[in-house]
């Protein structure tokens, strides 16, 4: 039974640790980058204005659009007037008078005809006035329902260069995301390395802590034997619990700020902020130092790399083609339009009450001919912002310029602050050896004792946060130059 017992107790422990996942600073990496909200803004950014560019690409092409329409009206549209109307529905009885006058005087010279030349006249009179209401009937248009459609091609031919401008400033803009999407990447990867960094400075010191409990603790329990034997004093008993009690505490901050980098790491890689995991360099004796780059620092290659002159220099781009753009509104534009239309009633063979229509082709010009000199001004202001753009651009190198040396400046001093510290650190281990031999022999007091512990404890730390410091110094040279998204540590 017991060993029953002590089999599941070990597979117990053994899921349990296997239940910590283990995470280098690449695994980390990628986690932040694949999980971090502000990039996948970035990315919808780019597609953003990817579509903006090749909407802007189509205005080089002809639009075709389709128009139609219904209106109903009181009143239709007439042609003739109504005293026009009159007189031509009564056409045969206006010339009834003048026909018999005629005929009378026809009559009188040939009597034989009188009788013919009468009925004549009557039935003129009603095929006359019949051609008339038939003429009035005629010109009625019947617009109070009108029907009407139109097809329309515009291919622009010249605009002031404007849409070719705007096509330019587009594909600035989507270049653009891109480089603002890798600059947020590097935060990104800079805020992930410095959490990354501290969880394991933390945890060296966590366990730095709990080492140097155990050696007070052990020191503790000499002391306590030493005043049983009275060959130590009550207040030697005193100065080691207080520094007993001093170390516990230290542990319980320690693994307080270890809880606490560790829920940040969490946060930065989108993990539970109550995830398990054990990084990789957690594991490691000794944090061993990168090696430091000793190739001269090519400037010009510095700004190729650094997303933000990259983005400034999009945004100078941008501001000169916006000059362009301005001035376009004040060039004269020419567009070639074509196009079918038809109506009902159609005009095209009288008032008919069907669809026809018929093409059309024609050019459009647009010429701007006095605004006051607002043109030039818009222009100069535009002009004043790609000056502003190229100023910023220039600052900006300058400030790069002056990162670089400082990172620079600040890895060498990371690695002569690195030597001193393991220098320091053999002196303490030695001295606390030194120190413990003799209160062992009894020639060394306690407090000289404690005096080693404290300093070794000083030094223990310092080494751990010099090895810190090489590692992000490092980090932050790769942030300046700009390789911080190509390469990994």
């Amino acid at each position: 039974m017991k060993k029953v017992l002590c089999i599941i107790c070990l597979l117990c422990a053994y899921l349990s640790l296997g239940a910590q996942q283990v995470l280098n600073l690449d695994s980390c990496r990628a986690l932040a980058l694949r999980n971090n909200k502000a990039l996948l803004i970035s990315n919808e950014r780019i597609k953003n204005a990817h579509y903006k560019q090749k909407a802007a690409f189509t205005n080089f092409l002809p639009k075709i659009s389709a128009a139609g329409g219904y209106i109903r009206t009181g009143n239709e549209i007439s042609l003739l007037s109504d005293a026009q109307k009159g007189v031509l529905s009564q056409l045969g009885t206006s010339l009834a008078t003048p026909l018999q006058n005629a005929a009378q005087i026809i009559a009188q010279i040939h009597p034989e005809l009188s009788g013919s030349l009468s009925a004549l006249g009557q039935s003129l009179t009603g095929t006359l006035n019949q051609a008339g209401s038939s003429l009035v009937d005629a010109f009625r248009t019947d617009t109070r329902n009108m029907y009407a459609g139109a097809l329309t091609l515009t291919q622009p031919l010249y605009m002031g260069g404007k849409i070719r401008a705007y096509n330019k400033i587009t594909r600035y803009a989507e270049e653009l995301a891109h480089q603002q999407h890798n600059a947020q990447m590097q935060e990104v990867i800079l805020d992930v390395d410095q959490a990354y960094w501290q969880v394991v400075s933390l945890a060296h010191k966590a366990t730095l802590a709990q080492s140097y409990l155990t050696l007070l603790q052990r020191l503790e329990s000499d002391i306590e034997k030493m005043v049983a034997e009275g060959v130590a004093t009550k207040a030697d008993e005193l100065s080691v619990k207080v520094k007993v009690n001093e170390a516990e505490m230290a542990q319980t901050k320690v693994n307080d700020g270890l809880t606490l980098a560790r829920m940040l790491l969490c946060q930065l890689c989108g993990l539970d902020l109550s995830t398990s995991f054990v990084l990789a360099d957690e594991k490691e004796a000794n944090l061993a130092p990168v090696a430091i780059s000793e190739q001269a620092i090519n400037l010009p290659e510095v700004y190729d790399n650094r997303p933000e002159i990259r983005s400034l220099a999009l945004a100078t781009d941008i501001y000169k083609q916006k000059v362009n753009v301005t001035r376009s509104g004040y060039l004269p534009s020419i567009a070639f339009i074509g196009g079918y239309m038809a109506t009902n009633p159609s005009v095209y063979n009288s008032f008919e009450k069907r669809f026809k229509g018929t093409w059309n082709l024609g050019i459009t010009v647009s010429l701007p001919i006095w605004h006051w000199k607002e043109g030039i001004y818009q222009v100069k202001a535009a002009k004043s912002e790609a000056r502003m753009a190229q100023l910023q651009l220039q600052e900006a190198k300058e400030k790069i310029e002056l990162q670089v040396n400082q990172s620079v400046f600040q890895v060498n001093e990371a690695a002569k602050k690195l030597a001193m510290t393991e220098k320091n650190l053999e002196k303490a281990d030695e001295n606390l050896r030194y120190a413990t031999l003799g209160f062992e022999e009894g020639v060394i007091p306690a407090s000289n004792v404690l005096e080693a512990h404290t300093a070794w404890l000083s030094a223990q730390s310092e080494k751990i946060d010099a090895q810190i410091d090489v590692r992000l110094t490092e980090l932050y040279l790769k942030k300046a130059t700009g390789r911080l998204a190509i390469t990994n540590d």
